[in-house]
């Protein structure tokens, strides 16, 4: 009788997550749903789903094989290696070689079970291959970097001042040179995690800048003849008209990059040189749909998993803008999100598409506003409604009203503070009877910069430090602080990322006499910190503690 030598047919990612108590059923089928709906891989959609980090499933799947995870932008990799595997080969497989000892290369892949990448690189080079696991993000930038196919802005450049002047002048936005630069600047800005690119006419020469971890540095300047054909390339792309230089326009662009499609907002601006342009960059796999990963505290993460299971009521989130509010409502859209509840939003305009929920874009042109929206909204059988900001009093009364007929209303609004929310409130119009009865809680923001993990250090002269700062410690105290080094994963900045530090003011039963009679700010501050509040300055100083920010960014960003 023959052996039956049939290998058992391996279960599926998903299958095997729930199995071992990573995911749920419903997590589950979200994250199928999104990957066929958007051509992904499930580990891709469980990532912008923010159910699973992606270094959670990187550490999964090299347990499963028990392979090493190294960090790509640490390890030393052998140029010479490169050589022998085609770009395309890597790129389409995503695996990378790292190092070779005698007739066994090293190489790095995002899933070491992947039989394809690993055949095709063995078919490719004769010889044998240990694998080892790395993310696929730092994977695929690892690639680029070392394979090093894009061309560099003063190759094109060149190329385009070799056209003919008229070429440079008809404002066409056809030039294959110009496509290729636009292209090199986006793709540049995407790779250096930027959220904002500026495009800045001088008077004689044009300046690219990106903004990185909330702090802006200038990436190159381009010569001013090539300037117009810029920006007439970007308004091609956002469908703008090309020939209207003297009014502001605002648009969006679908960029497709190598591996992913990212959006793009586009503004414009007449200036005295030109018109200078603003990009936002909507990048779906950065965004944060978790707590713990926007910086969230464990306690201050329960208690907002707590404000969320309340039914109705109002959640304000305030900040000012760039603060991450935005985030924020969408990690707690994803934390609310259920195949039982019903959940629609209204943005001006849609950042990133969420599963599940119902998104309604502010258009002005058409006279759908804030308030035309919340009430058809409204009729529309809603448990939960977002409201991108409230602007107005109309918004702020739909609002009101609607956390008081069962629904569970989300917005943001402009103040510097969580109490600084109450007589907002009653200045916009609001009756502090209906702010009181309303309110279920306030989380007041700022994004302060995250220390790079790779370079990160013990800061050793403290008191000096916080002599320069004119900053005291309480004297009965202990303390460290950190700050980064600089290195070449940091782009010798010493920080990498950003986190958010935060201020939640929980409105109970109890609070609700205090906003009726209460009208001096820092009185309801004192409520506030009796009941719990902890403020900003000091979420901030106890993280610069725990070595996530430096003490200076924090100060900057809040008065102690």
């Amino acid at each position: 009788m023959l052996e039956n030598t049939t290998k058992p047919l391996r279960k599926p990612l998903g299958q095997r997550l729930l199995e071992n108590g990573l995911i749920s059923e419903v997590q589950l089928n979200l994250a199928l749903n999104e990957s066929r709906s958007k051509g992904s891989y499930l580990g891709e959609a469980l990532e912008n789903l923010g159910i699973l980090s992606q270094e959670v499933i990187t550490e999964y799947l090299a347990d499963e094989s028990d392979s090493e995870v190294i960090d790509l932008n640490t390890y030393p990799i052998d140029p010479e290696l490169i050589k022998i595997i085609p770009y395309e080969l890597a790129r389409r497989h995503q695996i990378l070689p790292l190092e070779r000892k005698g007739n066994t290369i090293k190489a790095a892949v995002a899933d070491t079970l992947n039989i394809n990448a690993i055949e095709a690189f063995e078919l490719e080079t004769s010889l044998s291959v240990d694998v080892v696991t790395a993310s696929k993000k730092k994977l695929f930038d690892a690639i680029e970097l070392h394979y090093g196919q894009h061309e560099s802005f003063s190759q094109i450049i060149k190329d385009i001042l070799s056209k003919s002047a008229e070429g440079l002048d008809d404002s066409s936005g056809k030039m294959f040179p110009v496509i290729r630069l636009v292209d090199l600047v986006i793709s540049t800005a995407i790779e250096s995690r930027s959220t904002d690119i500026h495009i800045e006419p001088d008077e004689k020469a044009t300046r690219v800048r990106f903004r990185i971890d909330g702090v802006l540095h200038q990436e190159v300047l381009f010569p001013k003849k090539i300037q117009s054909a810029i920006i007439a390339r970007l308004k091609v792309m956002a469908d703008l008209d090309i020939t209207e230089t003297r009014i502001p326009m605002d648009g969006r662009i679908t960029f497709k990059s190598d591996t992913k499609t990212i959006d793009l907002r586009i503004s414009t601006m007449p200036t005295s040189n030109g018109e200078a342009v603003v990009l936002r960059v909507l990048d779906k796999e950065r965004v944060a749909l978790n707590l713990d990963s926007l910086g969230f505290s464990p306690d201050d993460e329960k208690s907002f998993h707590d404000i969320l299971k309340t039914p109705n009521g109002l959640i304000l989130v305030t900040g000012p803008t760039g603060s991450g509010k935005t985030s924020t409502l969408y990690a707690a859209l994803g934390i609310a999100s259920t195949l039982e509840k019903s959940i629609l939003t209204l943005e001006d305009p849609i950042e990133y598409e969420l599963p599940v929920i119902r998104q309604t874009p502010i258009n002005m042109d058409v006279g759908m506003d804030f308030p035309t929206g919340l009430r058809a909204i409204l009729r529309q059988d809603p448990d939960v409604i977002m409201v991108g900001e409230i602007r107005d009093s109309e918004t702020a009364d739909l609002a009101v009203r609607a956390s008081l007929t069962g629904h569970l209303v989300l917005s943001t609004l402009h103040t510097n503070s969580a109490v600084a929310a109450i007589p907002r409130l009653i200045d916009i119009g609001i009756k502090p009877y209906l702010v009181s009865a309303s309110l279920c809680a306030v989380i007041a923001q700022r994004l302060v910069r995250r220390i790079c993990d790779h370079c990160k250090t013990e800061i050793k002269d403290v008191e000096e430090m916080l002599a320069a700062i004119n900053f005291k410690m309480p004297s009965n105290s202990e303390y460290k602080f950190y700050k980064g080094a600089g290195c070449k994963a940091c782009d010798n900045t010493g920080f990498h990322g950003r986190l958010g530090i935060y201020e939640i003011m929980r409105v109970d039963h109890e609070f609700h006499n205090f906003i009726v009679n209460v009208t001096d700010l820092k009185e309801i501050e004192g409520i506030a910190r009796k009941k719990g509040m902890k403020r900003m300055v000091d979420d901030g100083i106890q993280k610069a503690l725990n070595g996530f920010t430096t003490l200076e960014e924090v100060l900057k960003i809040v008065q102690f």
